[in-house]
């Protein structure tokens, strides 16, 4: 059976090629270029020429990203450029702040040291007189000079102690006749009083002394005490 297919097929081409051979050399030309186009489109084109089709796909490089892509990336480019300027004028902002609080904390340390110094100098310069009355007071009393002018020598010695520390800035702390307040006084002891005097200062031993709301020392006093409340204290 396959014998008889083949010698078939054999006589079937036989057949095709004596037809071609007794066709016209125009007509066989332009069947075999017919064929050739139809069979092998992607080599040549509708003129015949051979690989101009493949060289100028081959040519173009296919676009791998959409439009919108490469939209979005250009918008994120800038995007990241403006944060980058940004930043930079943040970082130069702050260098500046920062140089000008050192320049201003520097500026108030020399303020206040030079503040200190003055205030210094002035309290120095105010015990100048008192060193000046005390000396010429032990050189009176080295010389053997009245009394009242050893005290007029001591009364301004003491005078100008006060002027120069009230001049600081200290307040002297009132105690005598005062009620005693253990805040502002010490009591050093007690003393029997009548009964419209108990708990009042009846003594101040030292002068106490404060400056705004801080004490500097308190004031040793001596305490007067009813003398029933100090029979009931001594009996208890």
């Amino acid at each position: 059976m396959r014998f008889f297919r083949r010698e078939n097929k054999k006589q079937d081409m036989a057949e095709r090629n004596t037809a071609d051979k007794d066709w016209p050399d125009e007509l066989v030309s332009d069947e075999t270029a017919s064929r050739i186009r139809v069979n092998d489109r992607r080599r040549f084109n509708a003129d015949g020429d051979a690989g101009e089709g493949v060289e100028s796909e081959a040519g173009d490089e296919p676009k791998l990203k959409p439009s919108y892509v490469e939209e979005l990336e250009a918008r994120t480019r800038v995007a990241e450029q403006k944060a980058a300027d940004v930043q930079a004028r943040f970082e130069q902002v702050r260098a500046e702040l920062k140089r000008e609080t050192d320049e201003l904390r520097q500026r108030l340390a020399r303020t206040s040291e030079e503040r200190v110094a003055r205030e210094k100098a002035a309290f120095i310069a105010s015990l100048l007189p008192v060193m000046d009355n005390l000396r010429r007071a032990i050189e009176a009393a080295e010389e053997g000079g009245p009394k009242d002018a050893l005290l007029d020598g001591l009364r301004g010695t003491l005078s100008g102690f006060e002027n120069a520390i009230t001049q600081s800035g200290a307040e002297a702390i009132e105690a005598l006749a005062q009620t005693f307040d253990p805040e502002l006084h010490e009591a050093v002891d007690t003393t029997e009083v009548e009964p419209e005097l108990d708990g009042q200062v009846t003594a101040q031993y030292s002068r106490g002394y404060r400056m705004g709301n801080q004490l500097l020392r308190p004031a040793r006093v001596q305490v007067g005490r009813a003398r029933g409340a100090a029979q009931s204290a001594g009996e208890g």
